[in-house]
């Protein structure tokens, strides 16, 4: 038996992860409301392992600090910087200034595919985007969760969420709509063709 990975990713509706240093959005693009931190909360709850590519992980070290900074007020990126990491990178050193993170080198497919064997816990990736596009055209992504705030990005979006991935059919698992605006939709992806 293989433990579960699921891809969770933010975007915009207009499918972009993230917005350039000219958008003024701020976290969740200025989106969240209650009912959606309670649920990531929730999610990050259970026992899982998050394993992140270089390009997040550094994203996360600057946007949430050193293992010796505390986030006090923001118990879901507590959660985030507290939850076992593996990091797959090929550019990282050790030691990571992370709390709970392993550095596992060479190719995320590889890596991916052993941890999916080994670990006694779900696996969860947040971002990633190029990993995990990878990591789905190689049959290992079991879902995607996807939250979708409700904001379109066309002047300021980068980092389109699918942009060069494979083809993919996808099963709806899930839906829920928090704060009456913001979408999370889970799929179980399956390659087209």
């Amino acid at each position: 038996m293989t433990a579960t990975y699921t891809w969770d990713v933010f975007c915009s509706l207009d499918g972009f992860g993230s917005y350039g240093e000219d958008g003024d959005w701020g976290g969740y693009w200025g989106k969240e409301g209650p009912e959606f931190l309670d649920r990531r909360l929730a999610v990050l709850g259970g026992e899982q392992r998050f394993v992140l590519g270089a390009t997040t992980f550094r994203e996360f070290l600057h946007f949430l600090g050193p293992a010796s900074e505390t986030l006090l007020d923001d118990p879901v990126n507590t959660r985030m910087k507290n939850l076992p990491t593996t990091v797959v990178s090929t550019t990282l050193e050790d030691p990571l200034d992370w709390p709970d993170a392993t550095l596992e080198r060479g190719d995320a497919v590889d890596v991916v595919r052993r941890l999916k064997e080994e670990s006694p816990v779900p696996l969860r990736s947040h971002g990633s985007l190029s990993m995990n596009r990878a990591l789905m055209a190689a049959g290992l992504v079991d879902r995607i969760q996807i939250s979708i705030f409700p904001v379109v990005t066309g002047r300021t979006g980068t980092d389109p969420v699918f942009g060069g991935a494979a083809d993919f059919d996808l099963e709806l698992l899930e839906s829920h709509t928090f704060d009456g605006r913001t979408q999370e939709l889970v799929y179980r992806p399956t390659l087209h063709g």
